[in-house]
């Protein structure tokens, strides 16, 4: 069906029309392999299970696009294997990024480079046995299923291969694909939810944290694992599983930050009292390396990294913020408010009682965080290009 797609088979198909589709197809895959990787390309590392996946289901909606395109008109059809392209280059971008930060989880001693030998399928498990460490090796699973796929039709090859027969029409051949798709879709989508990483990306804070806050628990990787959702929505702040309540940015330019403290002129552009207040923020977090504050009519938390700021105060940072949001929710029944004089107060008081309460406990946490197996060390809560801020004696920035 895919080289029907191109010309095989149909009579006004010309040799320059294949050529023309074919660079068609590689300047728009070339094309959104850049915009991909320029978009979302600091999000790979962090949320490397949720792209994993969505490289297998872009590369299956691609091989059905192809298949598609010989039922349609030969414009409709140009489009349609274009998008075929780009969605290949999708996969791409996202496979080979997203199995870098895997294979960087599964070398526990460095061995990256023999974790990725014979074509770079390898994979490891670790079973320990009593002064013993074995590691076996997977290696080259494309590789083996492409030649079991091979070899199987063989011992029918006198017959005319009884397999490749059976898959002769239109309708068994679409069955079987349908059903290859999704099994292969299954078992991708099972390997992915079997990953325990040990970094915390912005869904595992939140369920670590607000376990932690709550209940005084640190939950373990693999718990994390079977309670995290391979597709969640970037920056929504949880309280446990409950339903987003809250979104939060990080790693954001100041005057993001200005602009939620105080309304700015129509004019000029300038940003009326938020000057005032952000230097009363910047006194409450005199000993921190960011700067944190929720707006409550809008349910954004904002995140501004001071300069130098380590993977130990990012993930503070969010664990702030969390529970900033999640006791302004318990506190005002979730509702709105305008951004008046009496509102910045009461929020600024949330903000201090919160950290230093949380200051109180956050040794406490990190300790507890190490070990129960978490890499506190790792930074991974920024998803986009982000900024730093230099704070100056004086409060300038």
């Amino acid at each position: 069906m895919g080289v029907t797609g191109v010309g095989v088979g149909d009579a006004s198909a010309s040799p320059t029309t294949a050529l023309l589709l074919s660079i068609l197809q590689e300047s728009t895959g070339r094309i959104a392999t850049i915009l991909f990787a320029d978009r979302l390309g600091t999000s790979l590392g962090p949320e490397c299970k949720m792209y994993r996946l969505a490289a297998d289901i872009f590369n299956d909606a691609a091989m059905l696009l192809d298949c598609l395109s010989p039922a349609l008109p030969r414009g409709p059809r140009v489009l349609l294997l274009s998008s075929s392209s780009v969605l290949r280059a999708l996969c791409g971008v996202t496979a080979g990024s997203s199995k870098a930060s895997l294979s960087a989880h599964f070398a526990k001693w460095g061995n990256l480079g023999e974790l990725n030998a014979v074509s770079g399928q390898a994979k490891a498990q670790f079973y320990w046995y009593p002064g013993l460490t074995v590691m076996q090796k997977d290696s080259s699973q494309e590789t083996v299923i492409s030649l079991m796929g091979m070899l199987v039709p063989d011992p029918f090859a006198d017959a005319g291969s009884v397999l490749v027969s059976y898959v002769s029409s239109p309708t068994t051949t679409w069955m079987c694909l349908i059903l290859l798709l999704s099994i292969h879709l299954a078992m991708n989508r099972a390997a992915v939810r079997a990953v325990s990483m040990q970094t915390l990306n912005r869904q595992r804070a939140n369920l670590v944290f607000s376990s932690f806050l709550e209940q005084d628990k640190v939950l373990s990787p693999k718990k994390v694992s079977l309670q995290e959702s391979i597709f969640e929505w970037d920056g929504v702040l949880r309280w446990r599983s409950s339903s987003p309540f809250a979104t939060a940015r990080i790693g954001l330019p100041l005057r993001d930050l200005l602009t939620s403290l105080g309304p700015a002129h129509e004019k000029t552009g300038s940003i009326r009292d938020a000057e005032a207040r952000v230097v009363r923020l910047i006194r409450l977090y005199s000993q921190e390396d960011f700067l944190v504050w929720y707006d409550a009519p809008q349910r954004v938390g904002h995140i501004v990294l001071k300069e130098g700021a380590a993977a130990k105060c990012q993930l503070k940072a969010w664990a702030l913020v969390l529970w900033i949001s999640h006791r302004h929710l318990l506190a005002e029944g979730g509702e709105g408010a305008h951004a008046t004089s009496a509102i910045f107060e009461s929020m600024l008081d949330l903000h201090r009682s919160t950290l230093r309460e949380l200051s109180s406990r956050w040794p406490d946490c990190v300790s507890r965080l190490r070990t129960g197996g978490w890499d506190v060390d790792i930074a991974s809560l920024e998803t986009r290009s982000s900024n730093r801020v230099r704070l100056q004696a004086g409060g300038d920035d």
